[in-house]
């Protein structure tokens, strides 16, 4: 069974910083690039940032320089970097697992960027 856990969401001020973490299971994880997705509501899921198996990244324009995604494939994990957070960051964050047949999705974890 295919799961993908998403953790270190939560509140946090404009300016500042989080780590998003994904924990995958039931993959062969290296074999999958890597996604993070983000959605408010009443709009379509972006996409945000990719690292591909080889460790290739792209990012939308509205976080480059600010969001930098990695992956262990040791710990079959996947991480979103983020500062000099805005409040239009504000979402939901999904990390999801894509190779050319499949995609898993995990079940989200709420951003919110305020003072």
């Amino acid at each position: 069974q295919v799961q993908l856990v998403e953790s270190g969401g939560g509140l946090v001020q404009p300016g500042g910083s989080l780590r998003l973490s994904c924990a995958a299971a039931g993959i062969g994880f290296s074999e999958y690039s890597m996604n993070w997705y983000r959605q408010v509501p009443g709009k379509e899921r972006e996409l945000v940032a990719d690292i591909d198996r080889h460790g290739t990244t792209s990012y939308a324009e509205s976080v480059k320089g600010r969001f930098t995604i990695s992956r262990d494939n040791a710990l079959n994990m996947s991480f979103l970097e983020m500062s000099s957070l805005k409040p239009e960051d504000t979402a939901v964050y999904y990390c999801a697992a894509r190779n050319w047949r499949e995609i898993y999705w995990g079940q989200g974890t709420q951003v919110t960027v305020s003072s």
